[in-house]
């Protein structure tokens, strides 16, 4: 698989008022791969990937996907771009159908009807129970389902980077080991994955690079198993 730098962070800072949420990080995501950003609640994560969605301001650096500078875009130009945020709690259109929040996924594209009929066919065999809800109303879907939906719309922007907030957020283990096995089985068709998960060890376990955020700035970076098996990771994360 590739490790060609696909999106290349440099310099991003972020501040609320007075306080700076990021300092100055630099990140490289390698086409091909999942890489996961990691660290305690009020680290910068989340912070970080809307940044690089266009939702909040930067106060400083360069976003470039591909040698395309699309630090100054609006979302929806990032989002054509390819590059396509699934939100921190996932943010499912309660009152429409699943079938309507994933058509709403590709509101972007310029190709075909029968392209996306393609693309919304693949998103039913990656997530069955989406294709058996189909009709209903998302309000009605279980927490993990509206997950499955949220990654799924996503899906059918057709991105050539995938953001993920905190998936993991709020569900059972056992969903959570379906998720992310579902994220690996994206990657392996080739999407790239930038995941940002306070779950460290699974996150660790499934990426092929990895950084750890704290109080706004990048302190370690690495392989996702040289981290797993950092003493320091270990004590702040993983509990020894």
């Amino acid at each position: 698989m590739s490790a060609k730098p696909l999106l290349k962070v440099e310099g991003l800072q972020v501040a609320y008022g007075h306080i700076e949420a990021v300092k100055g990080i630099d990140l490289e995501l390698h086409e091909g791969q999942i890489t996961t950003l990691v660290g305690a609640n009020g680290a910068g994560k989340s912070t970080t990937l809307l940044a690089l969605s266009g939702l909040v301001a930067k106060a400083a650096g360069r976003v470039v996907l591909d040698g395309r500078d699309l630090s100054s875009l609006s979302p929806h130009k990032i989002v054509s771009a390819g590059m396509v945020q699934v939100a921190e709690g996932r943010a499912t259109l309660t009152t429409l159908t699943v079938r309507e929040n994933l058509e709403l996924g590709g509101y972007t594209r310029t190709d075909s009807r029968a392209a996306r009929a393609a693309d919304l066919d693949n998103v039913y065999t990656l997530f069955p129970r989406l294709k058996e809800r189909a009709d209903g109303l998302a309000g009605n879907l279980s927490g993990g389902e509206q997950q499955m939906l949220a990654i799924g719309r996503a899906l059918m922007a057709k991105p050539r980077v995938l953001l993920l907030d905190e998936p993991s957020m709020g569900l059972a283990p056992i969903i959570v080991q379906d998720i992310f096995r579902t994220l690996r089985e994206i990657n392996k068709a080739g999407l790239t994955v930038f995941l940002v998960e306070q779950n460290v060890r699974q996150a660790l376990k499934i990426a092929d690079r990895a950084y750890v955020i704290e109080t706004g700035k990048i302190v370690l970076e690495g392989s996702g198993r040289e981290l797993l098996g950092d003493p320091k990771v270990q004590d702040a994360y993983l509990g020894g």
